[in-house]
This record gives structure tokens, C-alpha cells and sequence, in this order.
């Protein structure tokens, strides 16, 4: 679930009433969110970059507040405050209008995007308004909307600039990287697209996105009549339109391999920022024009009505209320109702509730469920393993930074580790990229059972990969450990074998078959580590764990260990 930060004096200065931390907590769940967190950013850099860091760090008090993973009308300050204000029926919610000039500006799309990124919609908020604390949170709301239904930009990428900069038309254009140069954001010369590209290896914000264009052929970029070039879509915008306190007029572009989304997005930035417009609500639209010379107007603001009986409500819901108590719940969650009859009401979905599907009442039907092939594989496994005389741990799934690194004789940077963002504790940093780790920690909790101790895991560990939508990929594992006062090399050898045995690989060198070769590995002692190959490529090591491995986590007798990757035997 995304969590939004929002800084609890400026919240309750929005919504007109001060609340007590435990009071709020209640407000959030009422409203059916959740209070995760009362800190300050003094605390959050404390726990991320130490004591020193925070000192001159602010003490202003910060809420995290979870939300629905799709509602994002309230990824930030303003659609929170909209929406409780509603809610608590301080106001109505609110109608938007499109304004549309004689004389729309628009944006030609050309041919060659669809060899990229295909879509493009834009709109102009006119006339806004912005403090420091409103030009935060409009960046924040782009930031959690890239990094949730755009996924991380893959999708969709927006584009936030100064209209009085530049003059329309405005193109979306794909062109090769060597012929695109302009001035990216905070720099202060101008770069070929390969520039920054190289560029942007080593900083760690944009580096996440570069994979989504880097092999394509062309590069999107979007300029005005006069050939200045506003972005260079998903990465970064340009410096002649950057957005600063004293902006009027902004425009919105938003980029996309799916239309869909592309709107949704769309819609829910124009809904959101128009709140500080000086005609609050109201979005200037934007003529797109397609290379087949087909006209759209964005945003479509699509406001929706809906019918809905009595008797589908209550079949559906499960509880019996009458016309007037429906009407009156879902006005307060931003949808306004009217009761048309005792038996039915209609319903108004608005642009800001793309979580709201159609309305339809779905015929009865009866589904057979199966297990996923991998928990299949994983629970056969288990039991066999279990027989063989070893006992079954379950483990956390995050851990610090230092046990899968530090304590395993590795570097950080070569761990491909998912880092929690604001951990809370130097237990839980990272999510596990090994399960050695907390098989280790539960002998070391242990010590005092007989030996010798025989115990495995079989779960999930989390790998970045920038290949995917999210940044990162599930492998399932399986670890044994043997701990006593030999190191048991052939016992963990022994379960290697079984292990194959039981999923039909034969002892082969050919690309059918599994084998073991010596392989330097850090984590073990000196020509006491094997790599394991399987079907041609390795899939796990074996061996006695390096003395210093052992002492790290408290321990004081030899241990050998395994781990294999067993996703790829589906």
C-alpha cells in the first residue's frame, strides 16, 4: 500500500480542526485509511544517516498515512483534506469544469513515437497559485504517481512545465539520440541525448528509468514551435521550462504505452493541482492531433452516473438499508447520490474516482482453484526434506544491510539488495537477497539444543531487476544448513544429492544432468566451496562456511551449508 507523508500542522490548518495523534488515528480508520507513523524528519534521518545528519534537521511533526493502492486522489495533501472534508460533509464535492478556449493550444503527435511510446495527452492549469508547501506536494503526488500505477515510468511518465517559457504548437516527436541536445533539468549546459544517457549511470534517481529507452532505436521528445525541447520522456525535463514558485501557468504532458492509464493520470494531476488555480477546479484543454490527423481534446474530466436498486445493494453488500441512508454514505466517500425512488438511486462517479469500476451485477458461477506450480513444488520438497532428518525454520523476510553482506564476507553493491526507504529499525533494511542468513541467527538463538542441528528453509528471496515493472524479481530458494562440531560437508552434499534425485535431474555434466565444481566463493573456507550447476548454468553452491562467516553471527562450531534456486525447475 502506498504510504503519503504529510506534515500534521499543515494538514490540520487545511481541514480547520486540530485533532489529538490517537483521535486522528480514529479519523483514518473511519474513513477507512490507516495513521502508520507519527514522526518528524529529524527521526527519519536519524534512523536512515544517524544522529550527526538530523541535527539541524527539522522537529515539525510528520504523518504517514496509508492508502488504498488505488486511490490515487489521495496521494497527496489535497485530495486527502478534499476527501475527509467531504466526508465529514464540511463540503460538497466539488464539479470540474473544462475550459475551452477560441483558440485551443495543441500537440501533433508524430508517426515515429509508435516505434516508443505511442500515446501523449497534455492540459494547461491557468492562473495557479503555489507556496513552497503546494509546489512540494504537487512533486510529491508526480513522484507516487510514477511509482505506482505508471510503474516507475515503464507505463506512463509526466511532465510538469512552464507554459509562459515556451509557444505553441507543441510536437511529440521520436528522434535518434545523437540528434536531440538540450538543457536537462538543474544543469547548466546543454547535452546529446547519449550524454545523458551516460550521464545518468550514476545518479541513483534516474538511473532505475534509463533501461525503458536506452536500446530503442529513438528517443520521445516533446518541443515547442520554436524547436525548445520541454522533456525527453520517461527520464528527464528540460531546464527552459522548469517550474518555480513564481509560475502561472502550467502545462501537463503525459506520455504512455497505455492510453488508459495515460488519461487516468492525467485526470487525477489537473484534479488535484486545480485547487490552487484562481478558478479553483477549472482545466484548460489541449487539442491532440494523431498522425492520422484525428483530433482529441484532453482531459476528458468523464463524469459517469450510475443506477443502483435496493435489492442488488443488499445482495451484493450484504446488509439492508433504505434509499436515503445509501445516498447519504456514498456522497460522503465523494460520489453524489440523489434517490430517485424508494427502490433505486443514481449515482455520480467523478474524474477523481478512477477506483470505481462499472456498476453490474455478476451471475453466479463456480471456479476451481489450483495451487501455484512453484507452492506445489516448494510443499513436495518440503516434506521429503523434512524426512531426511532436517527440521524446517521460518525466517524473516527483511534483515540488515550487514547480514547479507558484511557478515557473509560480500560487498553491499554486488548483493543487488532492495532497500527499505525508511527502515525502523537496523534489523530490517533490506529484503533478504540470501536465506542463509536467518538460518544462521536461528541456530545462533539455538545454541543450547543438542547437536547436531540440521535445519532449511524454502521461501522467497527478492533480487532488483530493472528488467521488470516493479524493479525487482521473487526467486524462490532452498537453504539447509548442518551445524555441529565437524563441519558435516557430506551430509549438506548428500542433501544436494537427494534434492536432484527428487526432482528427476541426473548426475551429468551434459546440459540434462547436475554436477558440482570447486568455485571461490567468499562465504566459504578456502577449497571447502563448490558451485552447483544444473542444465547448464549454476543454480546454488554448497560447502563449509569461512570461520569469519561463522564468529560474525556468534557462532563457534563448523557448519556447511547449501542453497539453490529451485524456480527453475518448473
Amino acid at each position: 500500500m502506498p504510504i503519503i507523508s504529510v506534515k500534521r500542522d499543515l494538514l490540520f490548518q487545511a481541514l480547520q480542526k486540530e485533532y489529538t495523534d490517537d483521535k486522528f488515528a480514529e479519523v483514518c480508520f473511519e474513513y477507512g485509511i490507516e495513521l502508520d507513523e507519527v514522526t518528524c524528519e529529524k527521526d527519519i534521518i536519524a534512523r536512515e544517516q544517524g544522529e550527526e545528519k538530523a541535527i539541524d534537521a527539522s522537529d515539525d511533526v510528520i504523518y504517514k498515512i496509508e492508502i488504498p493502492a488505488n486511490r490515487y486522489d489521495l496521494l497527496c495533501i489535497e485530495g486527502l483534506v478534499r476527501s475527509l472534508q467531504i466526508f465529514f460533509e464540511i463540503i460538497p464535492s466539488p464539479k470540474y469544469t473544462k475550459v475551452t478556449p477560441d483558440n485551443p493550444e495543441k500537440l501533433y503527435i508524430k508517426p515515429s513515437t509508435a516505434k516508443v511510446r505511442p500515446h501523449c495527452v497534455a492540459a494547461i492549469l491557468r492562473n495557479v497559485t503555489l507556496t513552497k508547501e503546494m509546489y512540494d506536494s504537487m512533486i510529491d503526488l508526480q513522484e507516487k504517481l510514477h511509482q505506482n500505477i505508471c510503474r516507475r515510468r515503464a507505463l506512463v511518465a509526466i511532465g510538469l512545465h512552464n507554459l509562459d517559457s515556451v509557444k505553441g504548437p507543441f510536437y511529440y516527436d521520436a528522434k535518434p539520440p545523437e540528434e536531440i541536445k538540450f538543457k536537462p533539468l538543474n544543469k547548466d549546459k546543454e547535452f546529446t541525448a547519449v550524454e545523458l544517457m551516460e550521464l545518468y549511470k550514476t545518479d541513483a534517481h534516474l538511473k532505475p528509468y534509463l533501461h525503458i529507452i536506452k536500446d530503442k532505436p529513438v528517443y520521445p521528445i516533446i518541443y515547442d514551435s520554436n524547436e525548445v525541447i520541454l522533456s525527453m520522456p520517461p527520464i528527464i525535463n528540460g531546464e527552459h521550462t522548469k517550474i518555480s514558485l513564481t509560475t502561472k501557468n502550467i502545462f501537463v504532458d503525459v506520455t504512455a504505452t497505455d492510453l488508459t492509464k495515460a488519461k487516468i493520470v492525467l485526470d487525477t494531476l489537473v484534479t488535484m493541482i486545480s485547487e490552487h488555480c484562481d478558478d479553483k477546479y477549472s482545466v484548460e484543454v489541449v487539442d491532440v492531433i494523431h498522425p492520422d490527423e484525428k483530433i482529441i481534446t484532453y482531459p476528458e474530466l468523464a463524469t459517469r452516473h450510475e443506477i443502483l436498486t435496493l435489492q442488488d445493494v443488499s445482495a451484493l453488500a450484504g446488509v439492508s438499508l433504505d434509499a436515503e441512508k445509501i445516498a447519504k454514505l456514498l456522497t460522503r466517500m465523494s460520489l453524489s447520490t440523489e434517490v430517485i425512488s424508494k427502490e433505486e438511486v443514481k449515482v455520480e462517479v467523478p474524474p477523481t474516482r478512477h477506483d470505481i469500476h462499472q456498476y453490474m451485477l455478476m451471475p453466479k458461477s463456480s471456479t476451481i482453484a489450483q495451487e501455484f506450480p512453484i507452492n506445489k513444488l516448494s510443499n513436495l520438497l518440503r516434506q521429503e526434506i523434512a524426512q531426511a532428518g532436517f527440521t524446517e525454520a521460518l525466517t524473516f523476510t527483511l534483515c540488515s544491510r550487514d547480514d547479507i553482506s558484511v557478515k557473509l564476507n560480500k560487498d553491499l553493491a554486488t548483493t543487488n539488495a532492495t532497500h527499505i526507504s525508511n527502515p525502523k529499525t537496523q534489523e530490517f533494511q533490506v529484503v533478504r537477497t540470501t536465506l542463509l542468513p536467518g538460518l544462521l541467527k536461528t541456530v545462533a538463538s539455538n545454541r543450547n539444543m543438542p547437536l547436531p542441528l540440521r535445519l532449511f528453509e524454502i521461501a522467497d528471496v527478492v533480487l532488483k531487476d530493472d528488467a521488470k515493472d516493479t524493479g525487482a524479481r521473487n526467486e524462490r530458494r532452498f537453504c539447509a544448513l548442518y551445524y555441529n562440531k565437524s563441519p558435516g560437508f557430506e551430509v549438506i552434499h548428500g542433501l544436494v544429492d537427494r534434492t536432484m534425485q527428487l526432482l528427476g535431474v541426473p548426475y551429468s555434466k551434459s546440459d540434462n544432468g547436475y554436477y558440482i565444481k570447486g568455485a571461490d566463493d567468499s562465504l566459504y573456507f578456502p577449497g571447502r566451496g563448490a558451485a552447483i550447476i544444473a542444465q547448464g548454468k549454476q543454480i546454488g553452491s554448497l560447502g563449509v562456511l569461512h570461520p569469519d562467516v561463522i564468529t560474525k553471527f556468534d557462532l563457534n562450531m563448523p557448519c556447511s551449508a547449501l542453497e539453490v534456486n529451485i524456480t527453475d525447475f518448473l
